[in-house]
C-alpha cells in the first residue's frame, strides 16, 4: 500500500465551480500530487509532476522576486487570484509579456486556449490600444519589461502586423517575439524579412512534432517557414505542445531535428499540455504530462545523452542576474518564477553528432555557488573591482577545457558576459548551442496559487491590468473572456465592417503541392538521417 507524504499546503480553485479552497502537495509513489476538496464538488487529485527526486532538487532553487513597487491594483487587501493586475501581492516583475492583437486564427487546433470562431466575437484591439499597453509595462518598476510577445489567435492575419512590431520596438524593447503557427512565414516569401526588417528578435513557431499524425498544425508548411527564416536571418524557437499517447514519443526527433537546423533554430521550448476546461478524470489521465515526464523521454530517446539533471529550474537565472546586480548597481531582470514551472539547459553537438549538455563540461552547481558568495560579499561592502578580478581568475576551474567543445572558450565568454557586461558574448554563445526550454503552465486540476503569485509571464490588457499567463488563460471567466469580449464585436458586425466572412481566415492547405517542395523534401531527407 503506498504511503502519502504530506509536503505542503496551498490553495487552489474547484474545476468547477472557481471557488478558491485549501489544498495538499505530497508524494506517493515517487510521484508528486495535488488534491483539493470542495464542500459542493467533492474531492479532486491529480498529478503534479512526475517525480519526487527531481522535485526536491527543483526546490533547491527556489528565490523570490522584488515584485513590482507601483502595482496597477490598488486594493489594500487584494484577494490571489482574483484581484490580478498585477497586485502587491505578486513576487515577480514582468520577464515577458503577451500582447493579444487579434483571436482570429487560420487554423482550429483542438487543444487550442482560445480563437474567433470559438469565442463568437472578434477581439481585436487598436494601434492605440497596443500602443498604451506598451507604456504600461515599460512604466513596471523597479524593473520595466523588456521583452514582449506578440501573440494570439495568428498574429499574421492583422494587415497591420509590421506596424504592431514598429510600434512595440520603438518602445525601447529590446526583445520582440512573434508566437505564430508559422501558415503565413511559409507562404509569403518576404513576411519573415518584414518582421525582422520591423524588429522582430524571434519567431516562436508551433511545432509539434516530426510526423503528420502528430504535427497537425504545420507539418507541411514548417519546413518552408524554416528555409524563409534561415534566408532572412531570423532565429527561430521551436515550440512543441507535448500530450501524452500523442507526440510525447517525438520529443527526441524533435531535439535532433533542431541541431539539424542550429543556424536558424535557437531552441526548443517543449510545453506539457495544459488540460483546460473541464475534463473527466480518465480523460486528463491519459493526456496528463508533466516536466519530469517529459525529462524522462528526452533522456530515453537521445540515448541518455542529455539527462534530467542536465536541466535546472528557471529561477536559477536568479543567481546570475543577481550577481550582476551586485556588480553593476542597477536593478536586474529576475526570472523569478515558481520552481516547479519550468526548466532548461543549454546542449551542444560535437564534429561526430554527439549531444554535449553543459553540465558534461561545467561544473553549473559548482558555479552558481560561487557566484551566491561573491554577490553576498559584494553586497557585504566588497569592492565590485576586486569581485569582478577575481572571477576572472576562478571562472576556469569550473570548466572542464578538456570536454569543452572545440572553440568555445567558455570562461573567456562568461567573464565578457558577466563582468565587462558585453551581451553580444551571449549572443556567440547561443549560436553554438541549442536552448532546450520547458514551461508547464497550470490548469484548474493542477492549479496552485502559491505558482500564480511567481509567475512572470504576463498579459497586458487593455484596461490598464496586467494579469499573469495561468491566471489570464486558465480561468478566462475572469480574465481573458470578459475583458476580450466587452471589447470585442459579433461575427457578423465584423464581417460587415471588412466586407470579409470569418471563414475566409481558415486556411486551405495544398498538401501535395507542400510536399514536392524542395524545403519539404529537405526535411524528409534530414528525418531519415535523423532515423537513420
Amino acid at each position: 500500500m503506498a504511503i502519502m507524504r504530506e509536503m505542503r499546503t496551498t490553495t487552489s480553485v474547484c474545476p468547477e465551480c472557481l471557488k478558491v479552497i485549501p489544498a495538499t502537495i505530497y508524494e506517493e509513489d515517487d510521484k508528486v500530487w495535488i488534491k483539493k476538496e470542495c464542500e459542493e464538488h467533492g474531492e479532486f487529485k491529480d498529478l503534479y509532476w512526475g517525480s519526487y527526486e527531481f522535485y526536491k532538487r527543483a526546490k533547491e532553487y527556489a528565490f523570490d522576486g522584488r515584485g513590482v513597487e507601483n502595482p496597477n491594483v490598488k486594493k489594500e487587501n487584494p484577494a490571489c487570484p482574483q484581484d490580478c493586475g498585477l497586485c502587491r501581492l505578486h513576487k515577480s516583475h514582468t520577464a515577458l509579456a503577451n500582447i493579444v492583437v487579434t483571436n482570429r486564427c487560420d487554423l482550429s487546433c483542438f487543444y487550442c486556449f482560445f480563437y474567433a470562431k470559438k469565442a463568437g466575437y472578434v477581439y481585436e484591439p487598436t494601434i492605440d490600444q497596443i500602443d498604451e499597453m506598451v507604456k504600461l509595462l515599460r512604466a513596471e518598476k523597479p524593473i520595466p519589461c523588456n521583452a514582449v510577445q506578440i501573440t494570439g489567435g495568428e498574429p499574421g492575419l492583422r494587415d497591420d502586423i509590421t506596424e504592431i512590431i514598429e510600434l512595440i520596438h520603438s518602445h525601447g524593447i529590446d526583445h520582440v517575439q512573434l508566437n505564430t503557427n508559422a501558415i503565413r512565414l511559409a507562404n509569403d516569401g518576404g513576411f519573415a524579412e518584414e518582421a525582422k526588417d520591423a524588429g522582430v528578435n524571434t519567431v516562436y513557431m508551433s511545432f509539434d512534432g516530426v510526423s503528420k499524425d502528430t504535427n497537425i498544425k504545420n507539418h507541411w508548411e514548417a519546413p518552408q517557414a524554416i528555409e524563409n527564416c534561415r534566408e532572412a536571418g531570423l532565429g527561430i524557437v521551436l515550440v512543441p505542445t507535448v500530450i501524452n499517447n500523442f507526440n510525447d514519443h517525438e520529443v527526441g526527433d524533435i531535439l535532433k531535428y533542431g541541431f539539424k537546423n542550429i543556424d536558424v533554430i535557437r531552441g526548443v521550448n517543449f510545453q506539457p499540455v495544459s488540460l483546460v476546461g473541464r475534463m473527466p478524470r480518465e480523460k486528463r489521465e491519459e493526456q496528463r504530462i508533466t516536466i519530469p515526464d517529459v525529462l524522462k523521454r528526452i533522456e530515453d530517446q537521445t540515448d541518455g545523452q542529455i539527462q534530467m539533471n542536465d536541466f535546472f529550474q528557471v529561477p536559477t537565472a536568479m543567481i546570475i542576474s543577481r550577481f550582476v546586480e551586485a556588480v553593476t548597481g542597477e536593478p536586474m531582470y529576475d526570472l523569478s518564477s515558481h520552481f516547479a514551472c519550468g526548466v532548461a539547459t543549454y546542449v551542444f553537438q560535437d564534429d561526430d553528432g554527439n549531444l554535449i549538455p553543459i553540465t558534461r563540461f561545467v561544473d553549473v552547481e559548482g558555479l552558481l555557488e560561487y557566484l551566491k558568495e561573491k554577490t553576498e560579499e559584494i553586497e557585504k561592502g566588497k569592492s565590485r573591482v576586486l569581485a569582478g578580478v577575481k572571477i576572472l581568475a576562478k571562472i576556469s576551474d569550473f570548466i572542464d577545457k578538456d570536454k569543452e567543445p572545440e572553440g568555445l572558450n567558455l570562461s573567456k565568454l562568461l567573464f565578457k558576459a558577466l563582468v565587462k557586461h558585453d551581451y553580444d558574448a551571449l549572443g556567440r554563445f547561443h549560436e553554438r548551442s541549442l536552448f532546450i526550454g520547458m514551461m508547464h503552465f497550470m490548469d484548474l486540476y493542477n492549479y496552485d496559487i502559491e505558482r500564480v503569485k511567481r509567475c512572470c509571464i504576463h498579459y497586458a490588457m487593455t484596461d490598464g491590468r496586467i494579469v499573469p499567463f495561468c491566471a489570464f488563460n486558465v480561468i478566462p471567466e475572469w480574465y481573458r473572456d470578459e475583458s476580450q469580449e466587452s471589447q470585442g464585436i459579433s461575427i457578423e458586425e465584423w464581417e460587415k465592417r471588412t466586407g470579409r466572412s470569418i471563414k475566409s481566415d481558415l486556411y486551405e492547405r495544398d498538401t501535395e503541392k507542400l510536399e514536392n517542395s524542395e524545403a519539404y523534401q529537405k526535411f524528409v531527407k534530414q528525418l531519415e538521417e535523423i532515423r537513420s
